[in-house]
C-alpha cells in the first residue's frame, strides 16, 4: 500500500484510505496551524516513511498571469525532506484545471459561456484562467481586493493591464505569510467591496478566499474551486449560490464532491509513478493524468434551480407602435416615427424578462426561458443587409449563454431574415432554431379547425391558396396541404422558385392539382382557405373583397399581411392569426408579448418544447424546412402537453356567436348571388379608401435627418435606462 502525507495550513489531523487508479492508498493529514517551523518538523517527521508529501496551502512558487517568482519561505520547505519527494500541487494544477473546465463544459454545456468571471484570487490559477478564457472574454481579478483590501481599485481585466500589475503584486506577496496567500474561511479583518462579486456570474479561485471575502449573499452565482468540503458546500448553499464546481479528481469512487486538493492529488500521482526514480516532469504527470477517468463535481445547491432546462427567445417590435407603448420609450411618440424607427434599429440587444412555470405533463421536466429583444422593426431589418441583423443576434446569443440557456429561438422576422438562422447558428456557440417547424404544424392545425368551424365538412374537396408560397414557412405548408387537399394555388413573386415548388409537390403527391401565379388576383375567388405568409411591405397582399363566401384566411406573417380595416369589409370571411400555442404549466412570460396569458407564438413554443425534451441542437434552420421535422416537433409538442390555443382574430378570441354570424352571412351570399355581387361591389368601393399597405406600413416618406442626432442621443439614454431596469429585474 502506498502512503502519502499531506501537510495542511490549518490544524487538521486525520487519516484515510482511498482507492485511486486501481490502487489502495493511505493518506495522513496533518496541520501546521500556519506555523512554518511546525510545517518543517512535520515534513522531516514523514521523510522516508511515506512515498510522497503534499503541501496544501504552502506554495513554493507564485504565478499570476505569465509572471512568476518563488515564495521566499515556501521555496525552502521541500528541502526539509532528504528522501521523500515534496510537492505543492503546482506541477499538476494548471493541466488538471484546463482539463476539468473542458470536462465540466461537456457535462453541462454552456456552464461557462459568456459569463462574467471574477478570479478570487487569480494567484496560482493560470490553467483555470486559460481554460475559462476559451468560453468568455469577461475575466477579472479580485487579487487587489483579496490581498490588499483596496475596494476602490479597478479590477484587473485586460491582459496588458494584468501583466503590468502582476510583478508588483508578486513582489508584495513574495514573503507574505501563508495565511495571507491562502486565506481560510472566517471573518476578515475588514469587509471587502461587495460590488465586484455581485457583478460576476462565476466566482472562481480558492474556497477559503471566497468564503472569507465574498459578501454574505451570492444568489444565482456559480462558484468554481479546486476542492471543497461539505462545510464549504453548506455555507455556499446558505449564501444562495446556485452551482458549485470542484475541479480536482475524486480519490474515492463513492465521493462526487471533490474534496481533495491539487497538492494531495499530485502527491498521490508521485507515489504511483511506475519508476520511483522517474523525474517529476510535465511528461511524467501527463502520462499519469492520462489514466484518470473523472468528471468534475457539479452540484446544484438550490433545489428550485436544479433540473431546469433553459432556453432563450428573441423578439423585436413588429412596428413603431410597439416602441411607443414600451414604458421606457413612451417619450418617443413626440418624435417623428421614421426617426424613432431608424434609430431604434441600432440599439443593442436588451434583456426583457424571465419565462417561468413551464413543465411537461408527461415527464415533469421544468423549463425556464429568457426573452431578449432587438430594436429593429421588420422594415428596418429589410432596409439593412442581413449582416446587420446577424451581429445583433450574435450579441443576443452571448446574452442567452450568460443566462445558461442552451438553445435560442428566433422570433418573428429574425427567423426569416437572411438565411433563416444558418449563419447565426454557425457563429453562435448556443443551439439555434427558427421555430418555423412548429409554426407550420400549428398553422395547419389552426386552419383546419377554422375551416371546420365555418361549416366546411370536407376540405379535401376544396381549394387552398398559399400566398408567399416559396418562403421558408409557406413552402412546406404548400407541400403538406397538397398531400391532404390536392387542389392548391401557389402565389409568389419568385416565378422560378414557384416552378421548382410545383415540380416537388407533383413528385411527392401524384395527382395533386397545382396552379401557380405571381399574384393572387381573381384566383382567390375559388379558394376555401387562404394561407398568407409574406414579407411584403407597403402593398396589398390580397384583395379580401374577392374571397368566396365563408372563406378562411390564416395570416401567418408577423407583422400580419391583412389589417382590420380590410377584414371588416367582408364580415362573412374569417381571418385568423397563425396557430398560437398554450405551453404546459403555469407559465408567466414576465412581459406582455401581445398574447393572452400562458399563450405563446408557435416559434417560441418550439424553442420551449425542444428545451423540455432536452433537444439542445440546431433544429429548424434555413428555408428548406423538412416535413419530417414538422411532424416530429408536432408529436413532441403533444407528448409534453402543448396545445393549440383558441382561435383569435386581430387580438380577440373568436366566439361561437361570431362564428354563427359569419356562417349565416356566408349562407345568405351563397344562396343569393345578386346580393353577394352587391356586397362585393360595395366592399371594393370602400377598399379604395383604405391606404395600400401591408403589415400596417404605408410607403415611407422622408424625414429631416437632423433629427438623427437627437434620436441617437435619446436612444442611447433609453438603452442605458432599459439596461438598468433589466439588471434590477434580475
Amino acid at each position: 500500500m502506498k502512503r502519502i502525507a499531506v501537510i495542511h495550513l490549518d490544524d487538521v489531523m486525520y487519516d484515510e484510505v482511498v482507492h485511486f487508479l486501481g490502487q489502495e492508498l493511505e493518506i495522513y493529514h496533518r496541520g501546521c496551524n500556519g506555523d512554518v517551523e511546525q510545517a518543517r518538523a512535520l515534513i522531516a517527521e514523514q521523510d522516508g516513511k511515506v512515498d510522497a508529501i503534499g503541501l496544501e496551502g504552502l506554495p513554493s512558487q507564485l504565478h499570476l498571469g505569465s509572471v512568476h517568482r518563488s515564495h521566499e519561505v515556501g521555496a525552502t520547505l521541500p528541502g526539509a525532506a532528504s528522501q521523500t519527494p515534496v510537492v505543492d500541487g503546482g506541477g499538476i494544477r494548471p493541466g488538471l484545471e484546463r482539463w476539468a473546465v473542458i470536462l465540466a463544459d461537456r457535462a453541462q454545456p454552456g456552464i461557462f459561456a459568456e459569463k462574467r468571471v471574477l478570479m478570487t484570487p487569480g494567484l496560482n490559477h493560470s490553467g483555470l484562467v486559460q481554460a475559462l478564457a476559451r468560453h468568455t472574454r469577461a475575466i477579472h481579478y479580485a487579487d487587489p481586493i483579496v490581498y490588499f483590501g483596496m475596494p476602490d481599485v479597478p479590477l484587473v481585466g485586460a491582459r496588458s493591464t494584468l501583466e503590468q500589475a502582476a510583478m508588483p503584486t508578486l513582489e508584495q506577496l513574495k514573503d507574505a505569510p501563508f495565511r495571507r496567500l491562502m486565506p481560510l474561511p472566517g471573518s476578515p479583518g475588514h469587509v471587502r467591496a461587495a460590488e465586484p462579486f455581485q457583478k460576476a456570474d462565476v466566482i472562481a479561485g480558492d474556497i477559503g478566499a471566497i468564503r472569507r471575502y465574498a459578501p454574505d449573499r451570492l444568489a444565482h452565482k456559480t462558484v468554481v474551486v479546486e476542492w471543497a468540503e461539505q462545510a464549504d458546500v453548506d455555507d455556499l448553499r446558505r449564501r444562495g449560490v446556485s452551482i458549485i464546481v470542484t475541479l480536482m479528481p475524486s480519490l474515492d469512487p463513492g465521493d462526487n464532491l471533490g474534496r481533495w486538493s491539487a497538492a494531495t492529488v499530485e502527491a498521490v500521482l508521485v507515489a504511483l509513478r511506475r519508476d520511483p526514480n522517474q523525474p517529476l516532469s510535465e511528461d511524467t504527470y501527463l502520462d499519469l493524468m492520462a489514466d484518470i477517468q473523472w468528471t468534475p463535481g457539479i452540484r446544484y445547491l438550490q433545489p428550485e434551480e436544479a433540473g431546469i432546462n433553459r432556453f432563450s427567445f428573441v423578439i423585436h417590435p413588429l412596428n413603431i407602435s410597439f416602441i411607443h407603448k414600451h414604458p421606457i420609450f413612451r417619450w418617443t411618440k413626440y418624435l417623428p416615427d421614421d426617426l424613432v424607427e431608424e434609430v431604434s434599429a441600432y440599439m443593442p440587444a436588451m434583456y426583457v424578462s424571465r419565462i417561468v412555470g413551464g413543465v411537461s405533463e408527461t415527464t415533469g421536466q421544468r423549463i425556464e426561458g429568457h426573452l431578449i429583444t432587438l430594436g429593429a422593426t421588420p422594415r428596418m431589418m429589410l432596409k439593412h443587409d442581413a449582416a446587420f441583423t446577424y451581429r445583433q443576434l450574435n450579441a443576443a446569443a452571448r446574452m442567452a449563454e450568460r443566462k445558461n440557456a442552451r438553445i435560442m429561438g428566433l422570433g418573428a422576422f429574425t427567423s426569416v431574415v437572411g438565411d433563416a438562422g444558418i449563419t447565426v447558428a454557425h457563429e453562435a456557440d448556443i443551439a439555434i432554431t427558427s421555430g418555423n417547424s412548429l409554426t407550420v404544424a400549428m398553422t395547419l392545425e389552426a386552419a383546419k379547425q377554422a375551416v371546420k368551424q365555418m361549416g366546411v365538412t370536407d376540405l379535401t374537396q376544396g381549394k387552398v391558396m398559399i400566398v408567399g408560397a416559396t418562403g421558408a414557412i409557406a413552402s412546406v405548408c404548400s407541400r403538406l396541404v397538397a398531400q391532404a387537399i390536392k387542389n392548391v394555388v401557389l402565389v409568389s413573386i419568385e416565378p422560378e422558385k414557384l416552378l421548382e415548388l410545383k415540380r416537388v409537390i407533383q413528385e411527392e403527391t401524384p395527382g395533386a392539382e397545382v396552379t401557380i401565379a405571381t399574384r393572387a388576383g381573381d384566383l382567390i375567388s375559388d379558394c376555401d382557405l387562404v394561407i398568407t405568409a409574406t414579407s411584403a411591405f407597403g402593398q396589398r397582399v390580397i384583395d379580401i373583397t374577392k374571397c368566396k363566401p365563408g372563406a378562411v384566411i390564416c395570416d401567418v406573417a408577423r407583422p400580419p399581411d391583412i389589417n382590420p380595416a380590410e377584414a371588416a369589409l367582408r364580415p362573412d370571411v374569417l381571418v385568423i392569426e397563425s396557430g398560437e400555442v398554450i405551453i404546459p404549466g403555469d407559465v408567466d412570460f414576465g412581459y406582455d408579448i401581445g398574447l393572452p396569458p400562458k399563450t405563446s407564438y408557435a416559434c417560441l413554443a418550439e424553442t420551449a418544447c425542444l428545451a423540455m425534451d432536452g433537444r439542445f441542437e440546431d433544429y429548424t434552420l434555413g428555408r428548406n424546412i423538412t416535413m419530417e421535422r414538422v411532424k416530429e416537433i408536432y408529436k413532441m409538442s403533444l407528448k409534453h402537453g402543448f396545445k393549440l390555443a383558441p382561435l383569435r382574430s386581430f387580438g380577440h378570441y373568436i366566439s361561437p356567436a361570431d362564428l354563427a354570424a359569419r356562417r349565416t352571412l356566408a349562407d345568405q351570399y351563397r344562396n343569393d348571388p345578386a346580393l353577394f355581387a352587391g356586397v362585393r361591389a360595395e366592399a371594393q368601393r370602400k377598399l379604395q379608401d383604405i391606404p395600400i399597405m401591408a403589415k400596417g406600413v404605408k410607403q415611407s416618406g422622408s424625414f429631416d435627418k437632423r433629427w438623427l442626432t437627437v434620436g441617437a442621443l435619446g436612444a442611447a439614454v433609453g438603452a442605458a435606462v432599459l439596461g438598468l431596469v433589466g439588471r434590477l429585474r434580475r
